[in-house]
């Protein structure tokens, strides 16, 4: 397998705001009209001062961005980054997000203007009922963690209207839960109970039927988990916790191995998330803007935020009369243009494709499963089990780590130099030592997952044969390793270029002794 010969673009390129001259403009704006008075704005918003901004040409400012951009190594490449189900943003769906009808309107217009945008929202839901077998979906939260966040709210909500919030107080979960569940669930004021992971690679039936009772609240649990393994209890699980008394939400994050062939509803669920910037093909764009899609049964249907997109008769409109109501996750209906790519993934797709990617999926992080099993060095998560994974694999550098003190960190770093995104570790704690979890999907070819093995593979020889190589990488990138020390010191933040300024002059004066 050849390897890329990589190396990234590097301009010597200031920051915007020391590019310019006094006097560069971009745009020339015409004065005010005469009607409009300073007198109408209110004196509090009326500046003292002018604007702090670069003053630079149109065609300096394209440049700069262009140099910026050229330095990124971006997710064009290949890019198996585990629990983030990487998928390709057609330029389809990105187009009809900027036609007017969408980039021009406003969620506070009149339903009447909004209704081409309301009839996608509204559609989009019967297909995440379809694959989910719940009632209702709304699109209000920014992301998981958001519609973690949303169940958590809606469960302090449901259990107050039944006057038993003071009783229900604890949530129930997995320590190999993605942790926005835990700390979403104790954000809304529940007590957290963790449950560890046993032998076949998940909690026990005992550990959960030990930890319900009458204070349970609610189960938040996700499967199949970020080692791969599918817990093929789950529907006992339910049955327990709703036994108990409690609500049940499926994190359905982990949702791209097992979309059409599984159900959170004939699981037994009450309620359940889909990330529609993972599995649904909505870009992530560095950590947002991001969707998770809630959607419930209608018993909890009223607890919803609001408002809810609803038709009557051949019109939508929006339904902002829920004296249940959680009240708001975040502004307005979320973040509709990626409600609108992830609807044209989902138009694209079909029943029938949203299958076969699902099969492709399994398929091909088996197949990753089986190459990296021959790289010695490294070590899948519960080697014990000979079971197949699911969609992602939880693996351990810690062997090579012992053999070179090469740890994944670095290990990430130096992968950078060969042109492929650094892989994804894993979520805090570490249960498994120095992880990584790789996720091939239905994007890659077999060509893109070898190149990437054949990666894996090269740097685990450098480990052994020139450690320090991988320990001060990358050295291809236009900036070299970074010293992380600073994120930790707040002296080093600055939030605006103004701070900025303020704080490097601070440290002029302490250098000259002058304070």
């Amino acid at each position: 397998m050849k390897l890329p010969n990589y190396h990234a673009p590097r301009w010597d390129e200031p920051v915007v705001m020391e590019l310019g001259r006094p006097g560069a403009r971009g745009q020339l704006f015409p004065a005010p009209e005469q009607e409009i008075e300073v007198a109408e704005i209110p004196a509090a918003m009326q500046r003292k001062d002018r604007p702090e901004l670069p003053e630079i040409t149109e065609f300096e400012a394209q440049r700069h961005y262009l140099h910026l951009s050229q330095m990124t190594l971006g997710m064009m490449g290949i890019s198996l980054f585990g629990t983030c189900t990487m998928k390709y943003n057609s330029k389809t769906a990105e187009a009809a997000t900027l036609r007017p009808e969408l980039a021009e309107v406003h969620p506070y217009q009149h339903p009447d203007t909004l209704q081409g945008v309301l009839e996608i929202i509204h559609d989009f839901d019967g297909i995440l009922q379809n694959l989910s077998g719940m009632d209702q979906f709304v699109f209000q939260a920014g992301g998981g963690a958001d519609a973690a966040y949303t169940m958590a709210a809606l469960a302090r909500a449901y259990w107050a209207d039944r006057g038993e919030l003071g009783q229900r107080t604890e949530m129930v979960t997995s320590i190999q839960a993605h942790p926005c569940n835990p700390a979403t669930a104790a954000a809304a004021g529940f007590t957290v109970i963790n449950l560890p992971l046993e032998e076949n690679g998940y909690p026990s039936i005992e550990a959960l039927k030990a930890a319900i009772g009458p204070k349970t609240a609610l189960l938040m649990i996700n499967n199949p988990d970020d080692m791969g393994i599918y817990n093929p209890e789950i529907k006992e699980w339910v049955r327990l916790a709703k036994e108990a008394g409690a609500l049940c939400f499926y994190d359905h994050a982990n949702f791209n191995g097992v979309m059409s062939k599984l159900s959170a509803r004939e699981l037994g669920f009450d309620a359940c998330m889909f990330m529609l910037h993972k599995t649904f093909g909505a870009p992530k764009g560095g950590g947002g803007p991001a969707v998770g899609a809630f959607g419930c049964s209608d018993e909890f249907a009223p607890y919803l935020p609001a408002p809810v997109v609803v038709k009557q008769g051949d019109a939508y409109r929006l339904d902002n009369d829920r004296p249940k109501s959680l009240g708001k996750i975040r502004e307005f209906w979320g973040n509709v243009p990626q409600v609108v790519k992830a609807y044209a993934w989902a138009r694209a797709m079909g029943a029938e494709g949203i299958a076969i990617a699902s099969d492709i999926s399994v398929v091909a992080n088996n197949y990753m499963d089986k190459k990296l099993g021959e790289i010695a060095g490294i070590e899948i998560s519960n080697p014990h089990i000979r079971k197949r994974r699911m969609e992602m694999t939880r693996w351990s550098l810690g062997p090579l780590a012992q053999e070179t003190g090469i740890g994944t960190a670095d290990f990430a770093n130096r992968m950078a130099d060969y042109g492929i995104d650094p892989w994804w570790m894993s979520h805090e704690p570490w249960i498994v030592a120095e992880p990584f979890t790789p996720e091939a999907g239905e994007l890659w070819s077999k060509q893109d997952i070898d190149q990437w093995i054949g990666v894996v593979a090269r740097i685990v020889q450098e480990a052994r044969e020139t450690p320090e190589l991988v320990k001060s990488a990358p050295h291809n990138q236009a900036i070299a390793q970074v010293d992380g020390s600073v994120f930790e010191d707040p002296k080093a933040w600055a939030m605006t270029w103004r701070a900025w300024q303020r704080k490097r002059a601070g440290d002029a004066k302490a250098r000259s002794g002058s304070v």
